[in-house]
């Protein structure tokens, strides 16, 4: 999501007037690649860009690409084959194993519905999962949809422009189909008289979220870190008492008692961290009353459990689907010790829960780093 913010925000200061620009969107990922569907890259025609499709390595010959898109005013799918050791192939050398499909879209900054300006009004909506359809694949051009062309899905309605029923019908199916299996990814329907039409269908979620309860100093590093990783902060404190830098850095500061009006989601982590064990036991049930699926808890074992046995004791069970809720301790075993490196481990453990992770060395994984196609 941070790239998403950083390409909107490039794309918002481009004089139209001046300067033409491309986007390139990865729509395809077979074996392993350093970027995964759905990374992007804003190419302006005057060579410069913003975001990325790998981790440098395609980057020089993608500006050559979107600015020949730009130039042609069509759009053009090409594919990266980094496991072929042909020296005219793009990306030789580099011992990835993958192939990538990236799909270089001219933008036309009159259409209210280009891919950046889709994008803009997915992050100005409410927090919710879009399902955004590209047409990555046409042989021959559908009442007016071209290879480029691209929508959001909110049901049946969003596929009229199709203008054939039985079209709609197989694309939705596609559609239902991705969105159960909670992965974005490429599908393919046979359409009439021989065309065929290749869609990427991508899931994009909101940022993850993350709420800190507290006012003490290590708030602000832990709020630096995520904001740098592109993360939404709320502080829930008293903002008499917090540094100036940290009400300037989050995205917001809710006192006390207006957390129970905050909007929480399944994307949102709350971190109870006031190291006060009477504040931390009063707002622990008030976490577990939010849809929040991780709950983190600063200190030992020990603590947590006496607060757990104490609340027991005054009539609040916290039953086995609750606890598997809660994170104490918080944070992966890292061997953290200063503030700034207890940050990393609470946001990576965060990160590998969202992610249906555990966390452990890579090196240790028997499966591939990402799901393969």
């Amino acid at each position: 999501m941070k790239e998403i913010k950083a390409i909107i925000a490039a794309y918002d200061k481009i004089d139209p007037t001046l300067t033409r620009a491309a986007l390139a969107i990865v729509v395809r990922v077979e074996g392993s690649s350093y970027r995964r569907t759905g990374a992007r890259m804003l190419v302006l025609d005057d060579g410069n860009w913003i975001g990325g499709i790998s981790g440098g390595c395609l980057e020089g010959d993608a500006l050559k690409r979107a600015r020949l898109a730009i130039n042609n005013s069509e759009a053009t799918l090409i594919t990266y084959d980094t496991s072929e050791d042909d020296p005219h192939q793009i990306g030789v050398g580099l011992g990835c194993n993958g192939i990538i499909d990236v799909l270089f879209c001219p933008l036309d900054f009159n259409d209210p519905n280009n891919p950046v300006e889709l994008l803009k009004k997915c992050l100005k909506a409410n927090r919710e999962t879009h399902t955004l359809i590209t047409i990555t694949e046409l042989k021959r051009e559908l009442t007016g949809i071209k290879k480029g062309y691209c929508f959001q899905y909110n049901g049946m309605d969003t596929l009229e422009e199709f203008e054939n029923l039985k079209i709609q019908e197989s694309v939705e199916k596609l559609i239902k189909k991705q969105i159960a299996s909670q992965k974005s990814g490429i599908s393919t329907i046979d359409t009439a008289n021989g065309n065929c039409l290749t869609l990427f269908i991508e899931l994009l979620p909101p940022e993850i979220h993350v709420v800190l309860i507290g006012n003490q100093y290590d708030v602000f590093p832990m709020c630096r870190l995520l904001k740098e990783i592109g993360w939404r902060v709320s502080i829930v404190a008293n903002p008499l008492k917090l540094n100036p830098k940290i009400i300037i850095l989050a995205d917001e500061v809710k006192s006390p008692a207006e957390f129970q009006n905050m909007p929480i989601d399944e994307h949102t982590a709350i971190i109870l961290m006031s190291h006060d064990f009477k504040t931390d036991k009063i707002n622990l049930p008030k976490a577990l009353n939010t849809t929040s699926p991780y709950i983190g808890m600063l200190g030992p074992k020990v603590r947590a459990q006496k607060i757990w046995n104490e609340l027991a004791d005054e009539g609040f069970t916290i039953h086995e689907v609750d606890m598997m809720r809660i994170h104490a301790p918080l944070g992966l075993d890292i061997g953290a010790v200063t503030p700034e490196e207890i940050a990393l481990s609470l946001a990576a453990g965060i990160k590998a829960a969202f992610a249906g992770r555990d966390g452990t060395f890579l090196k240790y994984r028997k499966l591939p780093i990402h799901q393969r196609s």
